[in-house]
């Protein structure tokens, strides 16, 4: 793979993710978007670590309800425990696909594809924006069973995709190819709380080359039509909470809804 592949002259919200994160798979152009970024909006780092953490807690839970089929769109570069690690802690059965577009991520796959022996992952390289790349790729269908229940994620992607590429035609196409019973997880920035904060951050993303969009509770709440929300439904990560999945993290005991600036929500396929 060249540095054209990679295009590493440009940033790239999975590395400037992982920059954040406090990872080492990125490059000099995404570190300095990313320092742009945390200069215009410091707890940036906050928003990416409670995002990681919601992303461990809502595949425990659900893991624990007996789902055993992860699909993730926007897996981003690894970063351990990642998702697997986590349903397969719970399940070694379960099942995972990994979804993201990044060449980076595909020559970190191996990492991803690492599981446990009684269960299944595998990595397709495909774009949220293209359900059909997703949905008709071979090592989905031959990973997962969408004839059974999936927890669909969709955590830090839907903000990359602006309203200009119908992301609720793009959800709505996603959710209607699982089977009853399938669960939507997912989280999004918002500018509800900060928005002079936020409003600079999406505009370092957007004079970088990257699409980015904050969305209030009321826009994210309609990624959820016509599905059954789990309670507390739309919520702030450090203040979503239902039986038997609170946990005291310190990533989030201490945070503001300004500083995490974000929403993250579940709800069930009926």
């Amino acid at each position: 793979m060249t540095s054209t592949d990679l295009r590493t002259d440009q940033p790239h919200s999975a590395r400037m993710y992982d920059y954040y994160l406090g990872g080492r798979d990125n490059y000099a152009a995404d570190r300095a978007a990313a320092g742009r970024a945390i200069a215009a909006f410091p707890s940036i780092i906050v928003i990416a670590r409670s995002n990681r953490v919601w992303m461990h807690r809502a595949t425990r839970f659900l893991a624990e309800q007996g789902v055993r089929q992860f699909l993730d769109i926007g897996t981003g570069i690894p970063t351990s425990p990642n998702l697997h690690e986590v349903a397969q802690d719970v399940a070694t059965d379960a099942r995972v696909v990994y979804v993201d577009r990044d060449p980076v991520v595909r020559a970190q796959a191996a990492r991803l594809l690492s599981g446990a022996p009684e269960g299944r992952t595998s990595f397709v390289e495909a774009d949220a924006g293209d359900p059909a790349s997703v949905l008709d790729a071979p090592e989905l269908t031959a990973t997962l069973d969408m004839s059974r229940p999936v927890a669909l994620s969709l955590n830090a992607v839907l903000h990359f995709l602006p309203d200009d590429l119908d992301p609720y035609g793009i959800v709505g196409r996603l959710v209607g190819a699982l089977a009853p019973g399938s669960y939507l997880v997912m989280s999004h920035v918002t500018a509800d709380f900060d928005p002079e904060g936020i409003g600079r951050a999406v505009q370092v993303y957007q004079s970088s080359g990257i699409p980015a969009q904050a969305r209030s509770k009321a826009e994210v709440e309609r990624f959820l039509d016509g599905l059954e929300i789990v309670p507390p439904g739309v919520e702030v990560p450090h203040r979503w909470d239902t039986d038997g999945l609170a946990e005291a993290s310190r990533v989030t005991a201490d945070v503001s809804d300004a500083e995490v600036s974000c929403y993250v929500a579940m709800a069930r396929k009926l």
